[in-house]
């Protein structure tokens, strides 16, 4: 394949690269079980896990959590080679991301895994070492060279245009659906989302009114209600794609996602009858309000009240970022119902009706005021603060009819909110490379394009690499919530490595781009700022690590 006028060759690493990979999987596996290990031991207290002991050690904690993701990314990616093996689709695009997939996160192992710009989890935060096996320093040391970088460019450059580098993995019915949904974003968001941008524009209702009639918003919801039925993988794979196009477009679903999973978990029987037909066709739009200002992701916290009436319920209250408030129709809004608490256990989820606001009137129900929070991205939807005074709920809309259940309720969503965030993280992600690689290719420096020089390559190769193990992980933890398998720590870890890589190939794909990237009229700009909210929203990546860790102490 050439590159450079030269031939490319194919490594010898090819010819018994899955059992290179299985045996340094072992040894990865190992290691984590002896972090686990030290963790546990370093944070138990009188036999049971001290959450004071656990911030205490969170640099240990939070090695852990990353070398946890990295060991399942690293499962995950393995066992996607070898269902294509299985299905003589392990080509030399595919054992190219397998073999620069493990060198590079081995060696990161090894080194030390970057959390952050500034902040490396170690093996000695846990107070171990590893002197890898023939096998992992194998492929620590001849995975990732700038050969096989180059390699994998040059199989990229023959499937320019395509969504993804590489096969998926998916079975022809998700495929089907990709193709759907990507021809959709190239067709009608991608032209159009960088001016949505640049003039702070809510997406228009057009695109909302097209997606319900593509079945957007009832994807998952059960059939009997008015929905597609289908499984959550099919959701990873529109929200991935929508994203791709504009994470805005990508996350309108989101809201519906939470709203309807809420109401399936925890509704009564005539509020699924009432509100998922309604969801599902789009007819009504929902909004999410929880967080409040002061508590972040501190829920147990929250101040806004909800007291009885003879008609129902009023809300008195504040609450902050909450996306797509003004113009949708009903807020999953939480409020403490029981004044003499002070945690969790006083709060309940309501179904609150609100009148779809207009430019002029973005907030015209009574009792409810607003304004927005002008954002660096993410602003296709915008962001809003929140007051409530006297703000009436009916009686009957309370989720589940009985107070006292809503952050349990809301817990159970969680799952699939993190599976969507990784989804939309793998679509920002992939757009960054796809707009690196387009510049890369039409970009002349020093009498040849700039894909030609090694180090630009590189970015480009190191992205498709990951996008893919993050792609793989996120799969996984849907796979797992379809199959009724508990997948919290799955999904976590999807939304925890997502949330970093897109943040990285769009920091790359603009480095790429150079002084151009810095512009605001390059789309490249917008994509770095759409990245940049991944590593906040669902959950702040510091405290998704906390939460990943105490979970795999459990």
């Amino acid at each position: 394949m050439p590159h450079d006028g030269q031939p490319m060759t194919a490594s010898p690493l090819l010819t018994d690269l899955r059992s290179l990979t299985t045996a340094a999987l072992s040894e990865v596996d190992a290691l984590f079980t002896q972090g686990r290990e030290a963790l546990r031991g370093l944070v138990t207290r009188d036999g049971k896990v001290s959450s004071l002991a656990m911030e205490g050690h969170q640099f240990a904690a939070h090695a852990l959590s990353w070398l946890a993701t990295y060991t399942e990314a690293l499962r995950q990616l393995d066992a996607w080679a070898g269902r294509l093996a299985d299905a003589g689709q392990f080509g030399e695009i595919e054992a190219l991301i397998l073999q620069i997939g493990f060198g590079e996160y081995l060696c990161q192992i090894a080194g030390g895994i970057p959390m952050s710009q500034t902040e490396i989890a170690r093996l000695s935060d846990l107070g171990l070492t590893w002197a890898p096996g023939e096998e992992a320093a194998r492929l620590m040391a001849t995975g990732n060279t700038a050969t096989a970088r180059a390699a994998l460019v040059a199989c990229m450059r023959d499937n320019h245009g395509r969504a993804t580098f590489g096969a998926s993995g998916l079975d022809e019915e998700l495929e089907m659906i990709r193709d759907q949904f990507r021809r959709y974003a190239d067709e009608k968001v991608i032209p159009f989302a960088h001016d949505w941008h640049l003039k702070d524009e809510l997406i228009p209702m057009a695109v909302i009114e097209e997606l319900a009639e593509l079945g957007v918003f009832g994807l998952t919801i059960p059939e009997e209600f008015g929905g597609f039925g289908l499984s959550k993988a099919s959701m990873v794979v529109v929200s991935e794609e929508l994203s791709r196009g504009y994470i805005g477009v990508g996350s309108l679903a989101t809201r519906s996602e939470i709203a309807a999973e809420l109401i399936l978990c925890g509704g009564t029987p005539e509020q699924k009858a009432h509100w998922l037909p309604k969801l599902a066709s789009g007819e009504i739009l929902p909004t999410a309000v929880f967080t409040e200002p002061n508590t972040g992701s501190d829920l147990g916290s929250l101040r806004t009240r909800a007291t009885r009436t003879e008609e129902g319920w009023e809300v008195t209250g504040n609450k902050t970022w909450i996306t797509h408030a003004a113009r949708t129709h009903v807020m999953t809004l939480l409020a403490r119902t029981d004044p003499e608490t002070t945690d969790y256990r006083g709060l309940s989820m309501f179904l609150a009706e609100k009148i779809p606001g207009t430019d002029e009137a973005p907030f015209p129900t009574p009792g409810m005021t607003g304004g927005e929070i002008e954002v660096l991205g993410y602003r296709g939807m915008k962001e809003y603060e929140l007051a409530f005074d006297g703000f009436k709920v009916k009686a009957e809309n309370i989720l589940g009819g009985q107070p006292g259940q809503g952050f349990k309720q809301l817990m159970q969503t969680f799952e699939s909110a993190r599976i969507q965030t990784g989804a939309r993280a793998i679509g920002v992600a992939q757009s960054a490379l796809e707009t690196g690689m387009q510049y890369a290719e039409d970009r002349k420096q020093f009498g040849k394009a700039l894909i030609e020089f090694p180090r630009i390559a590189g970015k480009l190769a190191m992205m498709a690499v990951e996008i893919m193990i993050a792609r793989q992980l996120t799969y996984f933890s849907a796979w797992q919530k379809d199959h009724d398998k508990r997948c919290d720590l799955e999904a976590g870890m999807a939304k925890l490595l997502g949330a970093r890589v897109a943040w990285a190939a769009a920091d790359n794909a603009l480095q790429i781009h150079g002084g151009n990237g810095f512009a605001l009229e390059y789309r490249i700009s917008r994509i770095l700022c759409d990245a940049r909210i991944l590593n906040i929203f669902e959950g702040a990546a510091e405290i998704q690590a906390q939460v990943i860790a105490r979970r795999l102490l459990d």
